[in-house]
């Protein structure tokens, strides 16, 4: 027996363009019509936004709530459900659960617990616990020496479809400076000028030794297994260059404008933090994410800590920045970053696709979402 829902009097956000008073039809979990006017009897939407489903690529959020506190565990399974239900109500309907790889004794998590957790996020999409669907994102500290290590725990994981190549080395790339360095393992630690100095120099070494080869393998590994490579931090041409020499086809949070712009021509999409833009500027001090927008070389966003900001930066852009008009800056949180892991089934409302959706009602300040849908099912 066909299983129908049909969505009436809604301004649908296409790819390319806004129809009003739309109708969306879902048969069995797919797009299957979407026209103007209501054909037939269903929910009216009064005008409310009918959006995609959001495409979340990179969120550290799940770390949040399994280590809500230095040295404390959370139970991983009240983790996940804690995380996805929070992922879910900001119309985030694909997540790719960032999981951090490579440890010290400053910080990271010991080998096997982030295969516990990507573990526990498949036993919880088993029993219909989820409300997103989830993939893995492998955040690899290339400078580890341990990196590697971790890596084997996941060669034979289909879940893992992205990994990112980071080094948050002192002068590298994110930390080329040492001001924002210093914030961080200085000031914060409340270590000594030697021994900020002692640390600066080990974290030097560590990067010198480690850091290229771990870089060069990881990419060979993912390019065997087809898994899309990000580069993150990226900050001097010379720097993408290298990015396009491992297949990057996701440049995360480049840290200037040259960088960004040369990522974008290389046919790299350009990844940046909606927090970045509700905030006006990166809490790191680098360019900040509208400046990208402006100068058209922004693809992506992702919610990185804050889930509910994907949905509440592509309003703000469309409202901020006379160029970009609300269908491009949703493509930025929808069909875009699908495209990008190449999930071509999502990210846009088309007959034939997955009704992965989201209702929203844009007030005058922070957009509310009033209902989500994944596969036709409602889940928030």
């Amino acid at each position: 027996m066909t299983n129908e829902t049909v969505f009436n009097n809604a301004t649908v956000v296409l790819e390319n363009g806004i129809l009003p008073g739309g109708t969306v039809v879902i048969r069995d979990g797919v797009i299957a019509e979407v026209g103007e006017g209501a054909s037939r009897i269903g929910e009216d939407f009064g005008g409310d936004f009918l959006i995609p489903g959001l495409v979340e690529l990179h969120t550290d959020h799940l770390e949040s709530h399994y280590s809500p506190r230095p040295g404390v565990r959370w139970h991983k399974m009240a983790a996940i459900q804690a995380y996805d239900a929070q992922v879910a109500a900001s119309g985030i309907t694909t997540v790719f659960d960032c999981l951090r790889l490579g440890s010290d004794e400053e910080g990271g998590f010991e080998r096997g617990e982030m295969r516990a957790m990507a573990d526990g996020i498949a036993l919880a999409g088993r029993e219909g616990r989820l409300r997103a669907e989830h993939f893995l994102h492998l955040r690899c500290e290339v400078a580890s020496a341990n990196v590697l290590e971790h890596f084997t725990d996941f060669e034979t994981d289909p879940q893992v479809r992205l990994i990112s190549l980071m080094d948050h080395s002192p002068g590298q790339r994110q930390f080329q400076t040492m001001e924002q360095y210093t914030l961080y393992y200085k000031t914060r630690r409340g270590l000594s000028d030697e021994q900020f100095a002692a640390f600066v120099a080990d974290r030097k070494a560590i990067s010198a030794r480690y850091s290229q080869p771990h870089r060069d393998c990881l990419a060979k590994l993912c390019a065997e297994r087809g898994i899309t490579v990000a580069s993150h931090d990226d900050a001097t041409l010379e720097h993408v260059e290298e990015a396009r020499g491992h297949g990057v086809r996701l440049a995360e949070f480049p840290t200037s404008l040259e960088a960004a712009v040369a990522s974008h021509q290389a046919g790299m999409s350009v990844l940046m933090g909606a927090p970045n833009v509700v905030r006006g500027g990166s809490h790191s001090g680098n360019i900040a994410a509208a400046d990208l927008a402006r100068h058209g070389v922004l693809d992506v966003l992702s919610s990185d800590y804050i889930p509910f900001s994907l949905i509440y930066a592509p309003f703000l852009l469309a409202q901020t920045i006379e160029s970009i008009s609300l269908p491009q800056a949703l493509a930025m949180v929808t069909a875009t970053p699908a495209r990008t892991v190449g999930l071509d089934d999502r990210g846009r409302i088309a007959p034939g696709l997955r009704a992965d959706l989201a209702r929203v009602e844009a007030m005058t300040d922070v957009p509310v979402v009033r209902g989500v849908w994944r596969q036709g099912q409602r889940v928030a």
